[in-house]
């Protein structure tokens, strides 16, 4: 295991496989034992700009090829991924602490991702338009935007590299990845080995890894990127947004949640708490989508929470590759002590805890708190862990101002047994994505995913995708005379 990614712990620029030249290294590690299982010195700024520059030279023969040869390239890059699923899986498992459930639900949507990228290499369709001039035609042309830089992160490395990274390609467009530093062979190198081998010409796909700490803002600032498409913290977004407005540079901002799920009084309890459990406690509750608020109408509270709770102490925490663990560890031991502190703090403030889960190493198992006090900042903020917070409500109208309370506006769930009674309550949330008598955790390829509020700019899947990483050129022809007023 260790070789496969000591095979892969190098830049990856211009199709050419090589060692940064910075002063130091990125060591990954395995967060469940601790074991070293690669060394990266990291890039340099000049490797951030050897790599647009690359990109930029491979872009506008690529942007030539044949949209149908571009559709057959990624049904070959498919294959691969399911050839080498279960060498992909066990790195999943080591790298990033992934359960082998998590592991096989993020290839099995990375597949799904690919799958519609052969397909969007062929809707690049461009339009005639009418014209009130005598004698003009207006062609509008959907063209590739250029290079795109991708940052994804730790949680869902290998597909949310996956789903901006295929669909800029097939478009026409190169791109420059940079992957979190603590996952870097699975969000980054991992994919392009991949591509590689499935024949992607030199410079269209570079990997940079690195770390702000040696490159600052280069890979955001830098000149040859049309726009920049980034996964992760809502800080580190707004500050992403700032530098390249100043640019006049697009970006596609996937941030955080503070995602509801909401169980009206006409709920199917048994279902619901299913549906809760798994969107609380999916991947520890790395998932931006993850429901950090399970509100519940104080009519059925008592059921709910008993149930919730008896669920709750069943789920295994413990080694990821064991298939019957079903919590694993958390990315970092930072990550794990932000967590305990926010279990103590909502403590501290007269939360009730129903389930405290200890904290060994980067192992920490599920909590769940009540009685969270109005004014806590922790209803009001992402937690990136397996903590649960159940808060009661009385009626559909307190529960729709307790969802929104909130700066996030990612997902969320309510769970009714009246279809058109949640759709309509659905209609009232401040949300990018709601889902009626479901989970808050869905991603599928041809629905627009993203936020509102804090929680992002932009979309992806679908025709949103077009719309993020191409442009529309007009082009006019005058078969006639035009008259001129001078």
């Amino acid at each position: 295991m260790s070789s496969c990614f000591t095979d892969l712990a190098q830049q990856y620029i211009d199709g050419e496989w090589r060692p940064g030249t910075g002063s130091w290294d990125i060591i990954d590690f395995n967060p469940y034992n601790g074991e070293k299982l690669a060394s990266i010195t990291i890039a340099t700024t000049d490797e951030v700009d050897e790599a647009y520059r690359a990109a930029a030279r491979a872009q506008r023969e690529w942007a030539e090829t044949n949209p149908y040869a571009r559709r057959v390239f990624f049904e070959k890059v498919l294959r691969l991924l399911e050839e080498r699923e279960a060498e992909i899986t066990e790195m999943i498992i080591a790298e990033l602490g992934g359960t082998r459930v998590k592991a096989q639900l993020e290839l099995h949507l990375a597949k799904e991702f690919l799958r519609e990228s052969a397909q969007l290499a062929l809707r690049c369709e461009g339009r005639f338009l009418p014209s009130p001039v005598d004698g003009k035609e207006n062609r509008l042309y959907r063209v590739p935007i250029g290079v795109v830089g991708v940052i994804s992160p730790f949680n869902f490395p290998f597909l949310l590299s996956v789903k901006p990274v295929a669909a800029a390609l097939a478009l026409g467009n190169a791109v420059v990845l940079k992957p979190h530093q603590d996952t870097p062979i699975c969000g980054g190198t991992l994919l392009a080995k991949l591509f590689e081998d499935a024949g992607l010409p030199p410079g269209l796909l570079n990997v940079v890894l690195t770390d702000i700490a040696e490159i600052g803002d280069a890979f955001i600032e830098h000149p040859v990127p049309k726009l920049i498409s980034f996964t992760g913290s809502d800080k580190v977004g707004r500050h992403i947004a700032t530098v390249c407005a100043a640019q006049l540079k697009r970006t596609v901002l996937e941030l955080g949640g503070n995602s509801a799920l909401v169980v009206l009084d006409d709920a199917d309890i048994d279902y619901a708490v299913d549906a809760a459990v798994f969107s609380r406690y999916a991947d520890q509750g790395q998932v931006c989508m993850a429901a950090n608020r399970v509100l519940v109408d104080r009519s059925v509270a008592d059921e709910f929470t008993e149930k919730f709770v008896a669920k709750v102490r069943t789920l295994k925490t413990g080694d990821p590759s064991d298939p019957q663990t079903l919590i694993g560890p958390v990315i970092n031991s930072l990550q794990a002590n932000t967590i305990s502190a926010a279990i103590d703090q909502a403590v501290a403030e007269g939360a009730t805890l129903l389930v405290r889960g200890s904290t060994t190493d980067n192992l920490v198992e599920p909590s769940v708190l009540t009685d969270v006090p109005s004014g806590s900042s922790l209803l009001h903020k992402e937690i990136f862990g397996p903590v649960a917070l159940l808060v009661p409500f009385d009626g559909e109208e307190e529960a729709v101002r307790i969802v929104n309370d909130t700066p996030y506006g990612l997902s969320g769930a309510v769970h009714t047994a009246d279809v058109e009674r949640g759709v309509s309550f659905a209609k009232r949330i401040d949300t990018g994505m709601f889902h009626v008598n479901d989970g808050t955790i869905h991603d599928e390829p041809l629905v627009p995913f993203g936020g509102e509020k804090h929680s992002g700019i932009g979309r992806l899947n679908g025709e949103t995708t077009l719309d993020a990483f191409t442009t529309l050129k007009w082009i006019s022809v005058q078969y006639g005379r035009s008259v001129f007023p001078f």
